[in-house]
């Protein structure tokens, strides 16, 4: 390390930035990346708009908030000493134990002292003349460093309904990402919920029992599957130690990050009775098998997953009482798993309550927010609480609430306003040492996050090596390059069904002004293939990139 220092001390006394690294984000991704640059000796930071780590699982804390993929498939793995201390307590871990996990993490390493708290970046603006990156805050802080990385969450923007009079409306009101830290008491109260997508069904799950009514604004139907959630016994705990070098072989050899495979076998290989038999047991057990562990061509070909979409559905019709009510909860205009799927806990039998109630928006639409409540084309309903669980501005989102602006003023929003363009994943052109940890066309958009995060965090400190072994000063996405992949990532996403619907997968959002397009946001080859290519790119010396020292920069610069 002796001889990176040099080559930093060199650059640091010639350039007098602040930093060599800078990170947004202080999150899952944020956390890891922080740690490994720290630990090549790098001088870097985070910037952190929260008051402590977590991201997603600092800011989430509404009722129901929990995974849905297995707690101890969702940790880091890098640590051997780090595994063997953290216990966790259920199979699927709510949001407290999560975070007290991130919070860990943070003490464990030292990394807190290296992060800005209440920090939220409003500007990201390039400077051509010496490259680096200007980073202010809301506050007005200004920072600068040579290389400016991302890890912003996925699902960090949210968005509300831009229903006309929703300002108005006299009782408590707010969206589930703004859920208060010191809670809030649903007893005794009309409660609405609007949106019924995996952070709705949570919500919707775990409240039903203790309003006095709950109504819940259906915008368009989801397919759910059953959690099966349950605690983590200390013998059991102790057995998972074990065997974690297999959970994360496995999870490392398969497509999503998952311990759920695809089964290499297409549903016409077998017979109906054995298809039925094989589904039965998916749907019983723990997570997203019967999503991504499924016949290989259930989330490929029409005819299959038309054949498994009537399966689950007649689940739903079994567990909802009344047969309309059931009809409405079924999607009519897309199959199983070609969004994304909540998992859920006794979801269906909220609707036998005899407290709750389903609204269909689709048939009776929101006519305005009232100072009282709702208002439908069909009556008027009256409520203390709306809850909007209507998610995200997906994967961009966070990168537009930013002012990115690169060379030639050139902003991301306005290169990104059509649809995200990435070399990799990793970089845009236009916007010199502007690296994405996690963003748009990456492996791990579409992946279980933590797994996808170390793949992306193992290149980009290899990748941050390289530049301070040799006193690289600037990093170019290659624009051949980039219309490349993003042709790649185009072509991949056709084989699969998610491209057929209209989901945050593909860019759509129902609260976002544009956002009735298609957009090529997630890469769905795979993090295998994902993994592979990178490792393609580091071995043959990153020709996607142009690499710049100090002493190549051009005259203009």
């Amino acid at each position: 390390m002796t001889e990176d220092a040099n080559v930093v001390d060199k650059v640091r006394s010639d350039d007098g930035l602040d930093y060599e690294f800078l990170i947004i984000g202080a999150g899952v991704c944020g956390l890891y990346q922080l740690h490994r640059l720290l630990e090549i000796g790098a001088k870097a930071t985070a910037l952190e708009a929260n008051s402590d780590v977590g991201g997603t699982w600092y800011n989430n804390r509404y009722p129901g908030c929990r995974f849905d993929s297995e707690s101890y498939t969702y940790q880091y793995s890098f640590d051997k000493e780090l595994l063997g201390e953290w216990n966790w307590s259920e199979r699927f871990a709510a949001q407290p134990e999560t975070l007290r996990y991130f919070q860990h993490v943070a003490e464990k390493f030292g990394l807190r002292k290296h992060i800005q708290f209440n920090s939220r970046v409003v500007s990201a603006v390039y400077n051509e003349n010496n490259p680096s990156w200007l980073v202010t805050t809301a506050g007005g802080a200004t920072f600068t460093t040579r290389f400016l990385m991302t890890a912003m969450g996925l699902l960090s923007a949210p968005t509300v309904p831009r229903f006309e009079g929703r300002d108005t409306f006299g009782g408590t009101s707010l969206h589930t990402f703004d859920w208060p830290h010191a809670g809030l008491d649903l007893a005794g109260k009309r409660v609405g919920v609007v949106g019924t997508g995996a952070t709705g069904v949570q919500v919707i799950s775990t409240i039903a029992d203790k309003v006095k009514t709950l109504t819940v604004f259906q915008r368009d139907a989801n397919w759910c599957a059953p959690l099966g959630n349950a605690p983590i016994s200390e013998p059991e705990m102790a057995q998972l130690k074990e065997t974690y070098d297999e959970i994360f072989e496995r999870c490392f050899n398969s497509p999503n990050g998952f311990l759920h495979r695809p089964d290499r076998r297409i549903s016409t290989d077998v017979s109906r009775e054995e298809r039925l038999a094989w589904w039965e047991e998916l749907y019983g057990a723990p997570g997203f098998g019967i999503w991504l562990g499924n016949f290989r061509d259930t989330l490929m070909n029409e005819d299959a997953n038309a054949e498994l979409s009537e399966f689950i559905a007649a689940k739903v019709r079994a567990r909802v009482d009344d047969p309309a009510v059931a009809e409405k909860l079924i999607p009519h205009d897309h199959g199983f798993g070609t969004k994304r799927v909540p998992l859920e806990t006794r979801y269906y039998e909220v609707y036998n309550r005899p407290n709750v109630r389903l609204v269909d928006l689709m048939e009776t639409p929101v006519e305005r927010v009232t100072p009282s409540g709702i208002t439908t084309t069909a009556e008027d309903i009256e409520l203390d609480v709306i809850i909007y669980a209507t998610g995200f501005d997906a994967v961009t989102g966070p990168f537009d609430r930013i002012d990115f602006v690169g060379e030639n003023g050139l902003k991301l929003r306005d290169k990104w306003k059509d649809g995200p363009e990435t070399c990799v994943g990793v970089q845009t052109t236009g916007f010199p040492n502007l690296l994405t940890c996690v963003g748009p066309q990456s492996g791990s958009v579409a992946a279980n996050f933590p797994r996808g995060i170390e793949d992306i965090v193992a290149w980009m400190t290899d990748f941050a090596i390289y530049i301070r072994e040799n006193g690289v000063t600037e990093v170019r996405a290659n624009r051949e390059a980039e219309l490349a992949w993003v042709e790649h990532v185009r072509e991949v996403n056709q084989e699969v069904l998610f491209t057929k619907t209209k989901s945050w997968f593909n860019g759509y959002n129902l609260n976002v002004d544009g956002g009735d397009k298609p957009r090529v946001l997630i890469y769905t080859g795979g993090a295998v293939r994902y993994r592979k290519r990178l490792a393609e790119e580091r071995a043959a010396g990153y020709p996607s990139f142009e690499i710049l020292t100090g002493d190549a920069l051009p005259e203009s610069s």
